[in-house]
């Protein structure tokens, strides 16, 4: 093997390159055009949503739902501990108050019954919740059929973070269409891409209105250039949203592959004592990341060993997101913990799971963790 097998690559090919050029051709290159157009539509169709607006990025998305939901100084904003800083970084950009909360063990997803708790803490405090933002982790939906009650018992709005779970489902709903507004993220390791992007959808159209205002430099609708209120340059381009179109035309296949992935990943190391697959229990989960949770006690190594077996051999791995409790940027903030999030931290791990992974890249990192399994217990995995 040459080159090294990536995490999570873009999956691009001749369809992607196709629509890029006929975006091209057709001279709509700026943040508007068909395509944007086009892309929104689609989207909010394949989440059942009444409505779609395209960004720059993951990130730019939620800053602007929380802007919708009304979120400000003084606010604060539930957030689960185990998440990318994006997460984090968005409440703080419209000057509220991120509380962290932990998950649970053994999907990663938020701790509703700490949700609870807090929200009745806060509630006596009289505190006012901006948001609650569960996210959907390596691809599995958060507790919506827990959550949702608890949230609209605090009159708090949720704000669904389903960055990482385009295509996944909980009881056979979309991610993305729970709560008031969702966001999704089109980073080029995401389980779609247009190479940087994201989107707010939801059924709330004076919301994702005002986000579109917004993301175009709140530029009123005159022929000079008139503002009223500070705006954002976070406008997806037509270019991009030409690559996302492709993209969503085949994201069943590579949901399929990721899957397909992972159940060779727990076939080989279901007879390893300790060895547990994060999530794995979640029919409807879209597998964007395949991370395991290794117990030392039982299994006699830890997640750091595998991964440097493989870092030697040239395979990617990564450890679960460190919690933002323990990110310096965020230590002075108040947490509700049970020590769940730091235990995956310390035990988890994320193999290769991206659905451009050839055949060959794939059989040298299942045979790369067999090698690995072999030489601990004296005889091969499977």
């Amino acid at each position: 093997m040459t080159g090294t097998i990536h995490l999570s690559p873009p999956d691009v090919g001749p369809l992607e390159e196709s629509y890029l050029i006929a975006a091209l051709r057709s001279g709509w290159v700026a943040p508007v055009g068909p395509d944007l157009d086009a892309f929104e539509r689609e989207v909010a169709a394949r989440l059942g949503t009444r409505g779609a607006v395209a960004v720059s990025s993951g990130t730019a998305a939620l800053h602007l739902a929380l802007l919708g939901l009304g979120v400000g100084p003084g606010d604060v904003v539930l957030v689960p501990t185990l998440t990318f800083v994006a997460t984090a970084n968005a409440v703080r950009y419209t000057g509220a108050r991120p509380i962290f909360v932990d998950c649970e063990p053994h999907t990663g997803n938020v701790d509703v019954a700490l949700v609870a708790e807090l929200l009745h803490r806060l509630r006596s405090r009289g505190e006012r919740v901006g948001a609650v933002i569960p996210v959907d982790m390596f691809g599995s939906c958060a507790d919506y059929t827990a959550l949702l009650p608890v949230c609209a018992a605090a009159d708090a709005p949720v704000l669904e973070d389903a960055a990482e779970a385009l295509g996944a489902t909980h009881v056979d709903r979309p991610a993305g269409s729970f709560g008031q507004v969702g966001v999704l993220s089109f980073n080029g390791n995401k389980i779609m891409t247009t190479s940087g992007g994201g989107m707010l959808v939801g059924d709330d159209l004076a919301l994702l209105d005002r986000a579109r205002h917004l993301s175009t430099q709140a530029r009123e609708p005159v022929p000079h250039y008139e503002h009223r209120e500070t705006g954002y340059n976070y406008r997806l381009s037509n270019l991009l949203a030409a690559l996302g179109r492709a993209q969503l035309v085949r994201l069943e296949g590579m949901i399929d592959r990721r899957r397909r992935l992972r159940d060779r990943y727990a076939k080989l190391l279901a007879p390893v004592p300790g060895v547990d697959l994060i999530g794995a229990e979640d029919t409807g989960s879209n597998c964007w990341l395949t991370s395991i949770r290794v117990d030392r006690e039982r299994s006699g190594w830890g997640a750091a060993e595998l991964a440097d077996h493989l870092a030697a051999r040239d395979i990617e791995t990564r450890p679960v997101w460190k919690p933002m409790h323990l990110q310096p940027a965020y230590a002075d903030a108040e947490s509700l913990l049970t020590g769940a999030a730091e235990r995956l931290f310390a035990e988890g791990l994320t193999l290769p799971s991206g659905s451009a992974l050839s055949e060959r890249q794939v059989t040298a990192v299942l045979s790369a963790i067999d090698e690995f399994l072999a030489a601990r217990t004296g005889a091969p995995a499977a």
